[in-house]
């Protein structure tokens, strides 16, 4: 049986593509002015931006905002370098995030069935909190942690045993929600139940091999659950 859920952000809740690809163009919009070096720049995070969209490997999929600077940095002057990790913080609390699923009717029948719910994202803490508010969903999460909320960032499982920790859940009864390799890392080295979801960049053949199952989208996690009942009475 499952107690609790603990999801990450981006591509789990949000729809990367649409949520990110402005946040990245914007960015580099206003680091780089010249277009080539700005080619060069966008090259450097794996992203498209004709087609707004990332590459599989791109950082801006699973890293937190040190490690896509990281990327940044051989490609960038001094002065743009020097607050580029506030600038990209700032710019992702204003990221236009787009549900991959409504969200407050799955949240509200979620905690309906007695579940703790959490958020682990390598994203920071503020904007996480922030997108959440913005879309009327944070007051139904038990825990929120981001990269710099003291635990960690994925794929170790500090926020996750964190928030089994403070929930005073077993591991072994939650499932980690994610639509990245780093996500199902991250429950796998908790204990957990790995659930990956579409609504991210990477296919289901790159999730399938690190996950107990792969959904369409977050969604689909009522009839998963039931299932897991309706298995429970019949045992």
């Amino acid at each position: 049986m499952i107690d609790g859920l603990i999801f990450d952000k981006d591509g789990t809740l949000f729809d990367f593509r649409q949520s990110w690809g402005g946040w990245a163009a914007r960015l580099l919009a206003e680091v780089e002015p010249d277009a080539d070096r700005r080619a060069v720049l966008a090259q450097s995070i794996g992203f498209d931006a004709a087609r707004m969209d990332f590459a599989a490997d791109s950082p801006v999929i699973a890293a937190t905002a040190p490690e896509i600077a990281e990327a940044m940095l051989p490609h960038l002057a001094p002065e743009a370098a020097s607050s580029l990790v506030d600038r990209m913080n700032l710019l992702a609390a204003e990221a236009p995030t787009v549900e991959a699923v409504p969200l407050v009717p799955l949240f509200t029948a979620l905690k309906a069935r007695g579940l703790k719910i959490g958020l682990a994202t390598n994203d920071t803490e503020i904007p996480a909190r922030t997108h959440l508010r913005k879309h009327g969903v944070l007051e139904l999460f038990d825990f929120v942690a981001g990269y710099d909320s003291g635990y960690g960032g994925k794929p170790a499982p500090g926020q996750l045993l964190a928030f089994a920790g403070q929930m005073g859940l077993d591991p072994s009864r939650i499932a980690m929600v994610g639509d990245s390799r780093h996500d199902m890392e991250a429950g796998r080295a908790a204990g957990m139940t790995c659930v990956a979801v579409l609504t991210g960049i990477a296919l289901q053949d790159e999730l399938a091999p690190h996950a107990d199952l792969v959904l369409d989208h977050i969604g689909a996690l009522p009839g998963w659950l039931d299932s897991l009942s309706g298995a429970a009475l019949t045992a």
